[in-house]
């Protein structure tokens, strides 16, 4: 009978399923390339509808406000390596979490409020750290916070004697010009390439004055923190582009910076740059020419910061349209061809794909005629960069024909608001009487990016449909501005909220009721958009998120409005071998919408506004987890989700 008993016990063993192999999410954005794809089937399209909360984790920062800061939203995407997540906080604390359960295991705070608030503009924000692998078991833990790069050990959260000064790198040291430390920020995640960390900067887009911070990129050495590399993003006498910068603006000009994420092809050692818009955003009297490499995708060799290609995707930019994410690195099928391409997605509601190698346009991108400047000084490219593949993926330009017209009456009060302004197709210059830009400053596409399925050539992103006012107005200097010692330009821009307009009262209002306002354009204000690479078409896109305030509103109660009316926002959205696409939006939900059709699945609908990307994992013990940041503040938390 023993003999029995063993021998069921051991066919039981036998046919049961083996233990599902821990997955690790080991980069900001699921890996190098910035792909946003998790190979789990876990969670798909069948048992999608079952997510449900699991555990929440808060960073609880509210002593810190002593400092006088303020934070921004909690907007950071963990890693997950060998079971433990690595988070920073707004405020660049950075956590360590069991995957499991969401414990605590250790913390390290920078101080970073020690040095006041940043000058960004969004409060305190952070988005990632980076990973290096130091041999089999070693395992360092990288954050650029504010003006220092921080190397700690990833068991204890110790920083690393050995690198830099006892674990720190003063980020300040090794650029072309000393610069104020305050002035300098970082928000997003460092690249590692072998044993070098590579890392761009944050400048604040509304300081403007001579001798601001530089964009410069450079690479360090994982082991010492010693500085490798530099590239100057604001070319010196002798380097590409520097005739591009007239009246010697180039020694004075900052910015032109890499805030957002970069990318990297592993094995051909190519890093790619979304540089961003030069000093200042909307005015470019002080600068003229074409700017490079402001607002450019830039192609460097990773071990020694040698350019290989790059391509300006705005002249002389005056919309803030700088690229925000980071370039996708792909392979795609276009007319029988296989291409190894990289895709960079714009605010301004493109995308422009590249053979990553050579530069080359994957499709003909034309120089078309846009309108001329009519703030004195300002000397506006009069073509820009056109894509003919793939097509815009955000309405742009404004007209009279672009309002809210649910009602004869919202239509006449919202074209009576717009008039006031002017209007134009994209790339409008920014005027003195104000010019609406649509996309706005949030695009399109924003920090969030995009996540790209290999299997089906499907790049999935989230874009908001959200405009602004651009204004150029002499600086305020008056001393009750705190800021006023910032700014030393003659004109800068002042960039408004989205534009809005109040609708007439509704019927049975009481007299002299005041009545909320509603955006001038119609609806939907966040897409998730499915655009298949092998033939730069969009499949399909759909509203992502709502907006209850206009749901809402008195003067809509009779109106049949659409299922979802979206919502604007930043964070991305990643994809699953699953089937799913899995995207916040910025609205209290996490959403899961089909790949193949676009159907919205499944919504968990969250006691905060989701504030980051998504990451999903498996852990040890077999269970995949989808993890994402919401809130703000004394309210943030991360939230883990999974099947229960």
């Amino acid at each position: 009978m023993p003999r029995l008993l063993a021998g069921l016990a051991l066919a039981a063993l036998l046919a049961a399923p083996a233990q599902s192999p821990m997955q690790e999410w080991p980069a900001y954005a699921a890996d190098q390339a910035a792909t946003h794809y998790s190979p789990l089937t876990d969670l798909n399209r069948g048992n999608v509808s079952k997510l449900a909360v699991v555990w929440e984790w808060r960073p609880d920062e509210d002593a810190i406000a002593q400092f006088g800061t303020r934070p921004g939203n909690f907007q950071n995407t963990p890693l997950m390596i060998d079971n433990v997540l690595y988070v920073s906080t707004s405020y660049n604390r950075v956590v360590a979490l069991d995957a499991e359960s969401g414990r605590q295991l250790w913390a390290y705070d920078p101080k970073a409020y020690e040095d006041g608030q940043p000058p960004n503009g969004t409060g305190f924000v952070h988005r990632g750290v980076a990973a290096w692998r130091d041999g089999p078991s070693r395992v360092r833990i990288f954050m650029n916070s504010r003006h220092r790069l921080i190397a700690l050990d990833a068991k204890t959260g110790e920083p690393v004697s050995s690198f830099g000064t006892n674990g720190v790198v003063d980020l300040t040291q090794g650029l072309r010009r000393a610069v104020n430390p305050r002035h300098y920020t970082n928000t997003s995640p460092p690249v590692v390439y072998r044993n070098l960390v590579i890392l761009g900067n944050g400048v604040g887009d509304r300081l403007s004055y001579r001798g601001d911070p530089p964009g410069d990129v450079r690479a360090f050495d994982a082991r010492t923190g010693k500085q490798v590399w530099r590239f100057n993003t604001v070319p010196e006498p002798g380097e590409t582009g520097h005739d591009t910068w007239g009246g010697e603006s180039w020694k004075t000009a900052g910015h032109t910076n890499v805030w957002a994420p970069m990318s990297l092809d592993v094995a051909r050692g190519l890093l790619y740059l979304p540089v961003s818009t030069p000093t200042n955003d909307f005015y470019g009297g002080d600068r003229p020419g074409a700017n490079l490499f402001g607002e450019s995708l830039v192609c460097l060799d990773a071990a020694t910061g040698r350019r290989r290609w790059h391509f300006q995707i705005v002249h002389h930019g005056l919309w803030d349209y700088d690229p925000a994410s980071a370039p996708n690195l792909v392979t795609i099928t276009v007319g029988g061809r296989r291409i190894d391409a990289v895709v960079q997605l714009t605010k301004q509601g493109y995308a422009f794909v590249f053979d990553r190698v050579s530069g080359r346009p994957v499709w003909p991108i034309d120089e078309r005629p846009v309108p001329a400047s009519t703030v004195t000084g300002e000397q506006a490219w009069l073509r820009q960069p056109v894509p003919s593949k793939p097509v815009p993926f955000s309405p742009q330009g404004a007209s009279l024909d672009d309002v809210l017209d649910y009602t004869p009456e919202l239509k006449a009060a919202a074209q009576a608001e717009l008039k006031k302004y002017g209007l134009g197709p994209l790339y409008t210059p920014p005027s003195v009487d104000g010019v609406i830009m649509r996309p706005g400053i949030i695009g399109g596409a924003n920090w969030g990016g995009a996540a790209f399925d290999a299997a089906s050539g499907v790049l999935f992103f989230k874009t908001s449909h959200q405009a602004a006012v651009a204004r150029i107005v002499p600086p305020d200097r008056s001393a009750s501005n705190p800021r006023a010692s910032e700014v030393d330009a003659n004109l800068i821009g002042a960039v408004g909220n989205a534009p809005t307009f109040t609708p007439p009262p509704p019927d049975g209002a009481a007299p002299g009721a005041k009545v909320p306002s509603l955006p001038i354009f119609k609806p939907p204000y966040g897409e998730v958009v499915a655009m298949d690479l092998n033939r730069g078409e969009i499949l399909w896109r759909s509203p992502v998120g709502d907006s209850p305030a206009i749901r809402n509103h008195p003067s809509l109660k009779d109106v049949t409005l659409p299922e979802r009316l979206g919502v604007a926002g930043a964070p991305g959205a990643i994809v699953t071998a699953g089937g799913l696409v899995l995207v916040g939006g910025a609205d209290t939900g996490l959403n899961a919408f089909d790949t193949r059709t676009g159907e919205l699945l499944a919504r968990v609908e969250l006691s905060r506004r989701t504030s980051g990307t998504p990451m999903t994992y498996r852990t040890r013990s077999g269970q995949q987890i989808v993890v994402v940041a919401t809130g703000a503040g004394r309210d943030a938390a991360l939230v883990a989700l999974a099947i229960k």
